[in-house]
């Protein structure tokens, strides 16, 4: 077997890995073995890349491996899990940024030897680079707004949407350019490839300031999708089926999620990314009418109301993963079990800032998977659940979805006020991303728990065992 075929079978097996991987991801039960079996089809097709194209110096790549893998166990295990989708945002933005040198590299290289190629190939280096840049700036903005770097409020200015379609307009020409100026072998084609670059990023940056902190979750997976269509861009830049398959595996699969994170909260593509939606939270007010009050119970008080219920349901949502209280939640729920209490765990598929979230936070804690129901499988039984323990989330649970006034109107929440009883662990009666008060909060079968969620919860541990 020569060498050039043992490394297209290697490409092979690794495409059927990351294929396998992928299917993997879609339970939380298999989603951990789902991803090591893509960590091991990219390590393949690594070594098959380095050995196939006979590389001789191999003490800076040694050295970037090592770094890389370096910081990126760091990242992975040091991170937080309120920090995660910031990790994400990340990757996907250096993801874009890698595919964005590769094409720029190639094209240095093809200047340098004074060589041009077919038009397809500048086709590719222009996608990718394009696809690329924007996909670096824009998810840089996404972790600023998520890290509170960047305002979470959506950012806009008169003309904006038509200097953005100026811009990309702008950027097809210069791509148009590009690639006549490299069939004449034109040596400013450089220079024009500089210009288009730095354009790419301003796009980036502009497209993404506009979309308020309510929809991080779908942008996020919207990224993603770019990072890998840049990716499988590089791929015929460089001839590489592999990376050409597995781009293509993650731009499609990001596009599903997005337009499944869609779906889930009653919004279109182009809604999410021009409509300006959901800022940052504000504190909302109890009204001064007597049908706005808020009824307060402490730990003790929760706790009888839980342990003398035969049927539980727990939302968690954002300020869960704030606290850190997922292994405190668990004790909780542990204690209820123990005293014969049925507990189930909703999970809105918007809840959290990224897709996944919740059952990221949940798998930490080691709740078991078969306890997690998401939307679809578990509304239909809130009417008939004794008590819902609400924790930490706001707008997935607020019923002015079914306000067709309302700026939420038609998202699909949990319906949770339709149990007998509903209790709200929050720090305050402060509105979710939508900006909006939440009238679940003042009805008569809610209590309110205030308090940090981790510290509560410990008072629901002792509380709920003593019960």
């Amino acid at each position: 077997m020569t060498l050039s075929t043992a490394v297209e079978i290697s490409y092979l097996f690794s495409s059927v890995l990351f294929v396998i991987g992928l299917k993997r991801l879609q339970s939380p039960a298999t989603a951990r073995r789902g991803n090591q079996l893509a960590a091991v089809a990219m390590f393949i097709a690594i070594c098959a890349t380095l050995l196939g194209n006979q590389i001789a110096e191999w003490n800076t790549i040694l050295i970037g491996i090592a770094v890389g893998g370096i910081i990126g166990y760091w990242a992975a295990k040091t991170v937080q899990m309120t920090e995660m989708p910031e990790l994400v945002g990340i990757f996907n933005g250096f993801g874009g940024a890698a595919s964005a040198l590769v094409a720029g590299a190639e094209l240095l290289r093809l200047q340098s030897l004074n060589v041009t190629s077919p038009l397809g190939e500048g086709l590719s280096i222009v996608l990718s680079c394009l696809i690329g840049t924007v996909t670096f700036s824009g998810s840089f903005v996404a972790f600023g707004k998520l890290k509170g770097i960047v305002s979470g409020n959506p950012i806009t200015f008169p003309l904006q949407k038509t200097l953005n379609a100026g811009l990309f307009i702008g950027l097809l020409v210069l791509g148009g350019a590009i690639m006549g100026l490299f069939q004449l072998g034109n040596l400013t084609t450089l220079n024009t490839f500089y210009i288009f670059t730095i354009a790419a990023l301003s796009l980036g940056i502009l497209l993404v300031i506009p979309i308020g902190g309510a929809d991080m979750p779908v942008v996020i997976s919207l990224l993603n999708s770019y990072s890998g269509l840049a990716a499988s861009a590089a791929g015929f830049v460089i001839s590489s089926n592999v990376l050409i398959i597995s781009g293509a595996l993650v731009g499609a699969s990001g596009l599903i999620l997005t337009l499944i994170m869609c779906k889930a909260m009653n919004r279109s593509l182009t809604n999410v990314a021009f409509g300006a939606f959901g800022g940052e939270s504000i504190i909302g007010t109890q009204g001064d009418d007597s049908e706005k009050i808020a009824r307060p119970v402490d730990a003790e008080g929760a706790a009888m109301i839980l342990a003398y219920a035969q049927s539980v349901v727990v939302v968690p949502g954002y300020g869960l993963a704030v606290a850190q209280a997922q292994h405190e939640l668990r004790k909780v729920v542990d204690n209820l079990e123990e005293k014969g209490v049925d507990v189930k765990y909703a999970i809105h598929p918007v809840a959290g800032r990224m897709p996944g979230h919740m059952n990221v936070l949940l798998a930490e804690a080691d709740v078991s998977y078969d306890k997690l129901f998401d939307l679809d499988e578990i509304n239909d039984d809130f009417d008939r659940t004794d008590v819902v323990l609400v924790v930490g989330a706001n707008d997935v649970v607020n019923p002015e979805a079914h306000n067709p006034q309302s700026v939420i109107a038609g998202m699909p929440i949990l319906d949770v006020d339709k149990a007998k009883s509903v209790i709200v662990m929050k720090r305050s009666l402060s509105t979710g991303f939508a900006g909006i008060d939440n009238p679940l909060f003042y009805m008569d079968h809610t209590l309110m728990l205030f308090g940090d969620a981790k510290e509560t919860m410990n008072d629901l541990v002792r509380e709920v065992r003593e019960a």
